[in-house]
């Protein structure tokens, strides 16, 4: 390995990241701090730490290269569209009615237990039915990302794929288990704007370097025209000398599926946690329009640009064998290496942002929906945030295990995404806008939805499964309602509590 400048950079990334963990360390005197951080972040913390846990490797990698790959068709396009609505409705309609009712509902400090508190769920069964789903399609999410991490260390260093997972996922881990949710979050804001700085400038830099969008655009319309097409599908696998060749037109199944990235966004347990730990209301419309207009609009579609510039850059002799590389190679090869060093930092940046958040939250859950509720109700601040820790520990152990068998990062992430999106994302919904949903509706949502994920793959069908697991869900929550006995007077006057105290605060904002 060369101690070139973007070697030092990265160096001195990850030491700042670390040196984060060590100071909130020792702010985080109690475990309400360490896993939701103490109800206390402002608007634009909140904002961009929501889309940095949200956007992963897959944003600098996975999505770059499908648009190398594909272009516009096939999927990268379709996914912006629907990720930027969806994500648009989940601001707008879910972040202020969770907020509220987590806080109402017994101050509840993960997923797991807002969902007891909301039902008033004694038996403890909807906790341990949740708490299970979100530690298994975690542990899958984390692998994913240590998997992109590793294709970023290879790429960049010449350092064996394991090495190189274990060089980031010690970094991680060591700021996580330090300093608990305040870390993370502050850490998610740093690298929020690292990555969504990288997003915006990079492509204005490369078309210039590439001489012009002009010129981008007609070389890659010599190369197929079928690129530019969003209703083409194209294919490239230089393994197999297949360049760009068209392959038909787009389908219905590839639309549905990219609506299924969108859907997704109501069940992911690390984006709904930003929204129940901003300081107030007022704060969370701010967050809004800051997420949306610089952590999600701008960026995704900063990607698709980087991924067709590549296209016009790495063509011929010089195509790539792995498309998720093009992010990489071209900042490599176009920029001074101090400048490529920063842009750089920002793959590792979204990689670790959604990483940490994911460990965090699945190790909470552990502690507070297992632990606590099941072996020691009377278990102390100190003994939890030290389960939580340890919880961390394991997960990054079992989580680097499964990243060695490697895979496509989009596809990955694609399927933890679906499996929290199918899983909780109906049951959300339903809980935050249904009276009359009653808590065996939960948890039939919960293992309807999660285990359509699981078992969709072996139907050989091209149908993203959050599509066929979020309808299952839905109709399981639906139905198990419908046939139930009536909710208690006590959840419905806790629901229309919520509901008052939700149009009070919009009309206190307009």
């Amino acid at each position: 390995m060369k101690f070139d400048p973007i070697y030092i950079t990265f160096v001195l990334y990850l030491c700042a990241m670390m040196a984060i963990g060590v100071a909130t360390y020792f702010r985080t005197q109690s475990y309400g701090e360490y896993i939701i951080g103490g109800r206390s972040l402002g608007s634009w913390v909140t904002a961009i730490s929501a889309q940095a846990a949200d956007f992963s490797g897959w944003i600098l990698m996975g999505l770059p290269g499908a648009a190398y790959a594909s272009g516009l068709g096939k999927s990268s396009l379709y996914i912006c569209i629907f990720t930027a609505i969806f994500a648009m409705i989940n601001w707008k309609y879910v972040a202020q009615r969770i907020r509220v009712y987590t806080e109402q509902a017994n101050n509840s400090l993960t997923i797991s237990s807002y969902l007891e508190n909301r039902f008033q769920d004694n038996s403890r069964l909807l906790k341990l039915v949740t708490s299970a789903f979100i530690v298994f399609f975690f542990t899958g999410y984390v692998a994913a990302g240590f998997v992109s991490g590793g294709v970023l260390f290879e790429s960049l260093f010449g350092i064996n794929r394991i090495s190189a997972i274990l060089i980031g996922a010690g970094v991680i881990v060591g700021y996580t288990f330090l300093g608990g949710f305040l870390a993370v979050t502050f850490t998610e804001l740093l690298q929020g704007i690292i990555m969504f700085t990288t997003l915006m400038l990079t492509p204005i830099l490369c078309i210039s370097t590439a001489g012009g969008m002009e010129t981008v655009l007609a070389k890659i319309a010599a190369l197929n025209p079928d690129m530019l097409s969003a209703l083409k599908t194209v294919d490239y696998n230089l393994k197999e000398g297949v360049l760009w060749q068209t392959t038909g037109t787009i389908t219905w199944i590839t639309v549905i599926s990219a609506v299924g990235w969108g859907l997704g966004y109501f069940g992911q347990p690390h984006i709904l946690i930003r929204f129940m730990s901003i300081k107030n209301h007022r704060e969370l419309v701010k967050s809004r329009m800051i997420a949306l207009t610089f952590g999600n609009v701008l960026p995704l579609y900063g990607t698709i640009i980087v991924g067709l510039i590549g296209v016009a850059v790495y063509n011929g002799p010089t195509a790539l064998a792995n498309p998720e590389t093009v992010f990489i190679t071209m900042v490599k090869d176009s920029f001074n290496p101090w400048v490529a060093g920063f842009f750089l930092s920002a793959i590792m940046a979204a990689i670790m942002s959604t990483l940490s958040s994911q460990l965090l939250v699945a190790a909470s859950s552990f502690a507070e929906d297992l632990y606590r509720s099941f072996y020691k109700p009377q278990a102390t601040d100190k003994e939890l945030m030290f389960v939580s820790r340890a919880m961390v520990l394991l997960l990054a152990v079992i989580a680097v295990f499964l990243s060695f068998r490697g895979g496509k990062i989009l596809d990955l992430v694609g399927y933890a995404w679906s499996g929290f999106g199918a899983a909780f994302g109906p049951v959300i919904l339903f809980s935050l806008f249904w009276k009359r949903m009653t808590r065996n509706a939960a948890v039939a949502g919960v293992i309807a939805g999660g285990l359509t994920v699981v078992v969709w793959p072996f139907t050989g069908s091209t149908l993203f499964d959050v599509i066929p697991g979020f309808i299952v869900g839905s109709i399981a929550v639906y139905v198990t309602t419908l046939l139930d006995k009536p909710v208690s007077p006590a959840v419905v006057a806790l629901f229309e509590k919520v509901q008052r105290e939700v149009e009070k605060r919009q009309h206190t904002h307009a």
